[in-house]
């Protein structure tokens, strides 16, 4: 529309240029050519010449053209004009009329005075120029009017269309798509209004059946951790027994096969715990209890998760902690069951102070974890090029970083080329 507008400007410029070109072009023009006008006098001066009476001359002497004969005195004897007013030789130099004398036997006999019509070329002239100037203007007037009907019948509505198109693409489906009365698009509009409608209807269902199958996996994540805890208590209780017994070829098979139906039942906990936990969140009902308890009770955590006893903890500080304990062992256990799932390695734990938190630096000695995946391994469901063939769901980093944010801390990931070091930012109380 600016190139309409501008384009108009243009015309109107152009326009402009015209009319003052042809203003100028006519300022000083005569409807008689001075050669024309010298051709007419003599031929007049000449008949006037010949006839004894000055006043009897030829009907077509002046060609057509007005004009005036005095005689010695300045008397009017022939006078061509509709009008009859007094004219002299004064007269004529005055207004410009072109005039000759009259020459009878080598005297002057008279004079002829030609009268051309500025006047009426003024106003011809006059007309031309008020009409070109109307006729711009009338132009000029009409290319705005129909530029303006353009903009609000077609481009508006157009526009309006593009800018509910961003909406729906953004999924913003509350605005309308608001159309004047009477639009030449009402049906296409009307179409995408009601298109508008059923995208928010569909988004309704949609979340409703993702509000129902997170309650279902809440559901089924939560009914699935008493078996699974049985399974673990009884396995424990069967491999004390067996210890007990004599036969002590039997009770170290046995003991073994047991020790494997817990860890895999331990691991059949942690994923449904996360699962749980994921659900919840998603939900809007997941839960952070925070309260203050001694630094001590990491070690414990530590110590809980630690079934291959590689661990290497250094010494913690004497502080108290603001933090949910029991949050923060699922934190802890997802990144040493991680650890040693990927790595399968030694695991430093190292402590220090910094401001309010306490920095805790779990450090494993793998392969690590490539630049350009340091940033996604915390994301949901994401796992990483060397989780080939190792079971997991995607959800552990994912599970610690979301309790870790919402027990106000932090967690940072650095790959140094000498495995994977995972520091957590635990508050002071």
């Amino acid at each position: 529309m600016k190139r309409y507008y501008r384009a108009a400007a243009v015309l109107a410029l152009l326009l402009l240029t015209g009319g003052i070109v042809l203003a100028a072009y006519t300022r000083n023009m005569s409807p008689v050519r001075r050669d024309d006008v010298t051709v007419t006098l003599n031929e007049i001066s000449m008949a006037a010449a010949k006839g004894a009476d000055l006043s009897n001359l030829p009907a077509d002497a002046g060609h057509g053209r007005a004009y005036v004969i005095l005689d010695n005195t300045g008397n009017i004897i022939c006078d061509t004009r509709a009008t009859h007013e007094p004219v002299s030789v004064q007269t004529a130099i005055k207004m410009n009329y072109p005039y000759t004398y009259v020459i009878r036997d080598s005297r002057v006999a008279g004079c002829v005075i030609l009268i051309d019509d500025h006047n009426s070329f003024g106003e011809v002239r006059a007309r031309i120029i008020t009409g070109y100037i109307a006729g711009s203007l009338l132009l000029i007037s009409a290319m705005l009017i129909f530029g303006r009907y353009i903009r609000k019948e077609i481009i508006d509505p157009f526009r309006n269309m593009q800018e509910f198109a961003g909406n729906i693409a953004e999924g913003r489906l509350d605005s309308p798509l608001m159309m004047a009365k009477n639009n030449m698009f009402g049906k296409f509009s009307e179409s995408f209004d009601i298109m508008r409608d059923e995208l928010v209807s569909s988004r309704e269902r949609e979340l409703a059946l993702q509000k129902k199958e997170r309650e279902l996996v809440a559901s089924l994540s939560h009914d699935l951790k008493t078996p699974v805890t049985g399974i673990k208590l009884t396995a424990e209780l069967l491999r004390a027994r067996y210890e007990m017994d004599g036969d002590s070829a039997m009770s170290a098979d046995t003991a073994v096969k047991l020790d494997n139906i817990y860890k895999k039942a331990d691991e059949i906990d942690v994923l449904v715990s996360d699962l749980f936990a994921s659900a919840l969140e998603e939900l809007g009902e997941f839960k952070i209890e925070c309260t203050d308890a001694p630094s001590s009770v990491i070690a414990d955590i530590v110590r809980k998760y630690d079934d291959k006893g590689l661990t290497v903890s250094g010494e913690i500080p004497e502080v108290l902690i603001n933090t949910d304990v029991k949050r923060l062992s699922q934190v802890i256990g997802n990144i040493i069951s991680n650890s040693y799932k990927y790595a399968d390695t030694k695991i430093d734990i190292t402590y220090t102070i910094n401001g309010s938190f306490l920095e805790m630096r779990i450090h494993d000695h793998g392969p690590g974890v490539p630049q350009d995946e340091l940033s996604l391994i915390t994301n949901k469901f994401y796992r990483g090029k060397g989780s080939a063939g190792k079971e997991g769901s995607g959800l552990g980093l994912y599970i610690a970083r979301s309790l870790m944010d919402n027990m106000n801390g932090d967690m940072m990931l650095i790959s140094d080329g000498d495995g994977l070091c995972i520091t957590l930012f635990i508050p002071l109380s």
